[in-house]
């Protein structure tokens, strides 16, 4: 069961998805389900995760997303807190999700399978 307000997913940028796959699968053991050619997320690392194919260069490109159970009542709350929403909300397979910035500038996301 999903808690909300706990970071339950990891994802990172990479500018090849291929090597990236290989080289965690070959070291950790990682699995890996592709979403098309430009997203595949992965399992069995303690934590479940991603790797989105960027085309600019990856520089931090770790983005802690968390779970909610009511996605509009976060958004909400983030922007009136002062955060800033850089990502407006999505669809995804599983899910909806936006990202935000907090007062200091991490990035974050926000998701929900509701």
């Amino acid at each position: 069961m999903m808690r909300s307000n706990h970071i339950t997913y990891i994802e990172f940028k990479t500018n090849d998805l291929e090597k990236t796959k290989e080289f965690y699968t070959e070291i950790f053991g990682w699995e890996f389900k592709d979403y098309g050619s430009s997203y595949a997320s992965f399992s069995e690392s303690g934590v479940y995760g991603g790797f989105e194919l960027s085309e600019g260069e990856v520089t931090n490109g770790a983005l802690a997303v968390i779970y909610s159970k009511d996605l509009e009542y976060t958004k909400s709350k983030i922007v009136k807190s002062g955060g800033e929403i850089t990502k407006e909300i999505f669809e995804f397979p599983g899910g909806r999700r936006f990202h935000f910035t907090d007062p200091t500038g991490n990035e974050l996301g926000v998701w929900s399978d509701k």
